[in-house]
């Protein structure tokens, strides 16, 4: 048994973290600003992450053996924690993201080392507060926060760097339901002249992965997604599979793309996960599922 607290995420794929988590037998804590109540059996702390005193003094006497940190954006936010959490946990797993090889553009799938964050430059003198540059700087942000970790190390940590999820009625990203509404209405669908894919990973099996790696010892970062990249295409065909209708494509050379529309390839290597012990399904076993799930007839 484990004592784990887990900061923010209590919905989507955090929401089943969780559940996996308890059912494991875990002593599992919560820590959010109290925006949402985490689900019985867990523990709950109500702090804001980026008030380094208040959340020193909400958590008080507490010590975990695993901290996983959800909602880490920026290098500020990875500084706090690894000052108020280095003394409190023996290990800090982030949830890093594809983000990160926003800069790659590689015909094969990029391995971890793509983006060492020993080697990457920290800036916290830049606008990180504002939610307009956080938003715009996503996989930056992502970037430099495992810098932080990786540069001034005070804790065994690992970065969890996730793929694009797919899956679940509650999918808040309105992306498929994009393709969804679309077809419905005949409408078409922008896509560049080059149709890159991407990688993708189920709902179910990331939250299956982060459960799992709660209870590893592995360091440093690893990309977790399904083996077997995905065109716009081929979401859209199983969008047509889950509700009927015909998708079409207009290409556009510039100007706004529709979601998971790539001009760029954006695949990465899942063989450090599968040297760790974690093997990853197929897209094509799960992908007609989570797209129904998520527009299927009733949504």
């Amino acid at each position: 048994m484990l004592d784990i607290c887990l900061i923010g995420g209590s919905r989507y794929f955090g929401k089943r973290l969780i559940e996996r988590l308890l059912t494991a037998g875990h002593r599992v804590t919560v820590l959010n600003r109290g925006s949402s109540v985490p689900p019985a059996g867990s523990a709950h702390v109500v702090a804001d992450r980026d008030d380094e005193a208040a959340l020193e003094a909400a958590l008080g006497p507490l010590r975990f053996d695993v901290v996983i940190d959800q909602v880490c954006y920026t290098p500020r936010q990875a500084a706090i924690a690894r000052r108020v959490f280095g003394p409190r946990t023996r290990r800090y797993i982030m949830t890093s993201t594809v983000e990160v090889y926003e800069h790659e553009d590689s015909p094969t799938p990029v391995r971890e080392g793509a983006v060492d964050p020993r080697t990457v430059m920290v800036d916290l003198t830049l606008p990180w507060d504002d939610p307009g540059f956080r938003d715009a700087h996503y996989g930056e942000g992502k970037r430099q926060a495992e810098a932080v970790l990786a540069q001034d190390p005070v804790l065994p940590y690992a970065s969890v760097r996730v793929a694009h999820v797919l899956g679940g009625d509650d999918d808040f990203t309105g992306r498929v339901a994009h393709y969804a509404d679309r077809i419905r209405a005949g409408e078409p669908i922008a896509v560049p002249p080059v149709n890159h894919p991407a990688t993708y990973v189920y709902v179910e099996e990331i939250a299956d992965f982060l459960a799992w790696a709660a209870e590893q010892d592995f360091t440093g970062p690893v990309n977790a997604h399904s083996p077997g990249p995905l065109t716009t295409s081929d979401l859209c065909a199983a969008v047509e599979r889950a509700i009927g209708g015909r998708a079409e494509f207009r290409v556009v050379d510039a100007g706004p793309l529709s979601p998971y529309a790539f001009t760029r390839a954006y695949a990465m290597d899942d063989s450090r996960a599968r040297a760790l012990g974690f093997t990853f399904r197929h897209t094509s076993a799960w992908l007609d599922q989570a797209v129904a799930e998520t527009v299927g007839p009733g949504r």
